[in-house]
């Protein structure tokens, strides 16, 4: 059997931080130009191991799906924070993205030892927060976060897809994608685009003109 490293990195962590409970954190929808952005955060149990768990963006729909529910039962705590466009337009993406992740480790149910935080360094009073670049396919913990974030947004945006069929959110999720540039130019913005997006706030500027 293979061993899974990215069990092994959160293994890691735990002997030398000396702890039990780890807590991984991820954002969704950050580059995407409508919808919302999705922060998870989640603490595995430690005996856990499950080596389809990695970096949502490299696994299909069906497989995402699967591990969605299997992840939340083998959770000691999780927790998901969603943000609308607005949000994002008034705070930044990135920024977003910080708010989120403290708002979703404050809201766990039980308090982590050590918090492994994708990409961005978080300073959150009573937490030990280490950043971890890339850290989406190098723990199995934020792995597992990166799959509730995703899965739960795409199903937000498959439920648009239904509102508004002719944007064909299903297919892009509300990323800046040709297809949906070309929608948009067509059809128009709407109030879950981002406003403060480039290529929205040209088209929204070209559509006012009209």
């Amino acid at each position: 059997m293979i061993e899974n490293l990215r069990y092994l990195f959160d293994q890691n962590i735990r002997k030398e931080h000396n702890v039990t409970l780890i807590a991984g954190s991820d954002e969704v929808g950050r580059g995407a130009m409508a919808g919302p952005i999705v922060v998870a955060s989640a603490i595995l149990k430690p005996e856990y191991n499950n080596p389809k768990i990695k970096d949502s963006k490299l696994l299909n729909e069906k497989q995402r799906e699967e591990l969605y529910e299997e992840i939340k039962a083998n959770c000691i705590a999780y927790s998901i924070c969603e943000y609308d466009s607005k949000f994002v337009d008034q705070n930044n993406p990135k920024k977003t993205s910080q708010i989120g992740m403290i708002d979703s480790i404050k809201k766990l149910e039980v308090k982590p030892d050590v918090c492994l935080i994708d990409g961005e360094n978080i300073e959150l009073s009573g937490y030990k927060c280490l950043q971890i670049i890339k850290g989406d396919n190098l723990s199995m913990t934020i792995g597992a976060a990166s799959i509730l974030a995703k899965v739960y947004r795409d199903r937000i945006m498959n439920k648009y897809d239904l509102e508004y069929p002719q944007y064909n959110f299903i297919k892009h999720k509300g990323y800046c994608t040709k297809d949906h540039q070309e929608r948009v130019k067509q059809f128009g913005v709407l109030d879950i685009h981002r406003f403060s997006y480039k290529p929205i706030k040209f088209l929204k500027e070209k559509q006012n003109e009209l």
